[in-house]
């Protein structure tokens, strides 16, 4: 059975190459957008009360099936996920050349400091960049400063040093980043710096990522995986994961983890 997560299918609508797959009322193409804000909500329904599963970033391409009352129904290019964005958040497909590669960086209504704040730019963002001024790249709608972007082929050496960057961030369900962020997102988004994609949830993850070393003795960069938790080792001995006790990206004893979390872990994964 197809998972819903991944699956732009309704009983009244649905993508129009799943057509001979699913039972829908009505078929349709799907047109192409992007996210023109820092982040918007990826939520469960159409409205700002319903969960959020995940976050899309700008510059961040998307398939839209439906615009209804504000809202649109996409999947997102980078990992499938399906879900509701108010429609405010979306425009044009454009090209970007720049990432951003700081954990988050404003973007300004000038090459200035003190110009007033347009937004705020997550790890990951791509950017349309049109000129260098001074220490700004102007973009399409703001400024940004040029030591917190890259090229589109600069890649993150260490995904685990990306994610040690965002100790003491927040945990918010279904976030991607430094505004707050859960475990699959946290490991999600480090990844993404590092060149390596990955899809958004943790059962997703620990059935596609790296190869099972369950039983190895640890090292940097394993990924530990409990039914519905994951984390990071940054060494041997000690775990790296956003989590719902310490309501933040924590640095913690692995054994202690384990003695809290009070479940087995299930699989261990190395890249």
């Amino acid at each position: 059975m197809a998972d819903k997560r991944l699956t732009p299918a309704r009983p009244d609508l649905a993508a129009s190459h799943l057509k001979g797959q699913v039972e829908a009322a009505q078929f349709v193409d799907g047109a192409p957008s992007s996210v023109i804000r820092g982040r918007i909500a990826l939520r469960a329904a159409p409205s700002d009360g319903a969960a959020q599963d995940s976050e899309l970033l700008r510059g961040e391409a998307v398939t839209v099936y439906e615009r209804k009352n504000g809202w649109a129904w996409v999947q997102a290019k980078t990992d499938s996920y399906v879900g509701y964005v108010r429609e405010a958040g979306l425009g044009p497909v454009a090209a970007a050349e720049a990432r951003v590669i700081a954990p988050l960086t404003p973007l300004l209504s000038a090459p200035d400091v003190k110009s007033p704040l347009r937004d705020l730019l997550p790890l990951n963002a791509l950017l349309h960049c049109r000129s260098l001024e001074g220490d700004f790249v102007a973009t399409e709608d703001g400024f940004v400063s040029s030591r917190a972007l890259a090229p589109l082929s600069q890649l993150a050496a260490d995904f685990v040093a990306v994610a040690e960057q965002f100790l003491g961030v927040p945990y918010v369900w279904g976030g991607k980043t430094f505004q707050g962020l859960d475990c699959s997102g946290l490991i999600q988004t480090s990844l993404q710096a590092a060149g390596i994609s990955a899809p958004r949830d943790t059962d997703m993850m620990e059935q596609s990522l790296g190869e099972t070393v369950l039983g190895a003795k640890l090292k940097r960069g394993d990924l530990l995986f409990w039914k519905g938790h994951m984390g990071v080792m940054r060494d041997g001995e000690t775990l790296l994961h956003a989590n719902a006790f310490h309501m933040q990206v924590a640095s913690e004893p692995l054994a202690a983890a384990v003695e809290r979390i009070a479940k087995p872990v299930t699989t261990v994964k190395r890249l």
